[in-house]
């Protein structure tokens, strides 16, 4: 297994410094992300080495587990939930490519609509648009966000 995971080996590392260092939020969160890892990795039908940009995607996909149980904690009134859940939210945001920001994300959504000649379809030309954009912001932006964008300016 000489192709192995750059990040991984980073996630790896770090996990063992943290435990060394006692820092229990970041030992747990980072037991869990590689847990999470090797499950994608065994999923399927043959067991593959993930790369770096499917390592991005289960942690993106681990981050919006957090930010969701984060709110449905604050929401429930369960505060020391809702910190545990955003502190393992923001150990993991270290190990994700720098997020985009509003205009970022609009500025990328107006080009992707211009690029693909659909300005005034209107909500027709929403999964053509999502199509171009998605790569683009894979691991740097919520979906979620991304789609409520290229609705505001396609509607």
């Amino acid at each position: 297994m000489a192709n192995m995971s750059a990040l991984k080996d980073r996630l790896r590392a770090d996990l063992t410094a943290s435990m060394k260092a006692r820092d229990e939020v970041r030992s747990s969160t980072l037991r869990m992300v590689l847990t999470a890892i090797t499950n994608a990795e065994v999923a399927g039908k043959e067991h593959r080495e993930l790369t770096d940009d499917d390592i991005i995607g289960v942690l993106s996909t681990e981050a919006k587990k957090r930010r969701e149980a984060a709110a449905a904690f604050g929401d429930g009134g369960r505060a020391e939930m809702a910190a545990k859940e955003t502190a393992e939210a923001a150990v993991i945001a270290d190990y994700l490519p720098a997020q985009l920001t509003e205009q970022e994300i609009a500025d990328l959504v107006t080009s992707a609509i211009a690029q693909a000649g659909v300005a005034g379809e209107g909500m027709k030309a929403m999964g053509k648009v999502m199509g171009m954009i998605q790569p683009q912001v894979k691991g740097r932006a919520d979906g979620g966000a991304v789609a409520a964008e290229v609705r505001r300016q396609l509607g």
